[in-house]
Formats: structure tokens, sequence, C-alpha cells
């Protein structure tokens, strides 16, 4: 009998689904809560890895999806999200935005939508891994998908 998943990928899972995404999500016996950890387990490189990090911009959830070979200028999203400031959320923040924990966040299937921006560096990459919900989980997908599953706006981070 299959391992049974963690509720929070569970629910990413059936997002995919919904969303007619192909890729399966890959399951780590270790956590991979860093770009450089995923890429070193998937063997890609660390730009391929699309980080999902929460944001608080003016005390709104924003989500950044950065590829992992880059630093967010926080100041370039504000002016490009139109907000005084954002900041980096504590992981009290992005559990209630989010459901999930630092680590492990998925561009997806959280309680309700977040405002989600893009990084348009992953469109270098054929495919392109996220995280599912968990620090142990990834699924692969690729620029275009995740800014059609996110409802995603692509924006230069850095």
């Amino acid at each position: 009998m299959p391992e049974k998943l963690h509720p929070n990928v569970e629910k990413v899972a059936t997002v995919l689904r919904e969303h007619g995404v192909p890729g399966e999500i890959v399951t780590f016996a270790e956590a991979t809560p860093t770009a450089a950890s995923a890429a070193a387990q998937l063997g890609c490189e660390v730009g391929a890895i699309a980080n999902s990090l929460i944001f608080d911009a003016d005390g709104e959830p924003l989500l950044v999806l950065t590829s992992g070979a880059h630093r967010v200028d926080t100041d370039l999203i504000a002016r490009t999200a139109g907000v005084a400031k954002v900041k980096r959320a504590d992981p009290a923040f992005v559990r209630a935005a989010t459901g999930q924990v630092i680590g492990g966040v998925a561009p997806i299937g959280h309680p309700a939508p977040v405002r989600t921006l893009v990084d348009t560096w992953l469109d270098k990459y054929d495919v392109v891994w996220a995280a599912a919900g968990h620090p142990h989980t990834v699924f692969p997908t690729s620029f275009d998908e995740l800014v059609r599953i996110t409802g995603g706006v692509p924006v230069e981070v850095e």
C-alpha cells in the first residue's frame, strides 16, 4: 500500500490534476529546504529551481517565484507590485498565507489565492522544479505552466 501523502502535498497534487499538469510529485528521503539542496538531489542547475518566497507587501502576502540562482531585489519588487514596502515574511505569516512551512512552500494549494510574480529567468529552462507543499517534495513544471497555474505575472526580480 502506498504511503499516505502529507495533506499539503495532497492539496498540491489535486490542484496540479485540476490544471492538467502532467508532472508527478517527487518525494525525497531528506528535506530539500534550499534551492541548492533540491538541485543537488535532482541533478539540475540551481537556476532551474523555482523558489517560492512569501513576502509581506504592505501587510498582504506576495509570492515571488524566483530562480534559485537569484536574490530578490525587494525595492524592485515593491515598485513592480505598486506597494510601499516589501519585506521577507516571518514563518507565521508564511503559514497563515499558504498553509505551508518555509522550505516546502508550493506555488499553489494555498487556502486563498496569493498574488504571484514569476521570475522571467525561469523561462531559460525547459524543466523547472517547484516545491510541492512539504520540504521533502517537488514537482516538475515549466515557466509558462507556472504562470498559468498561479495566475502569476512574469517579472524581473533582480
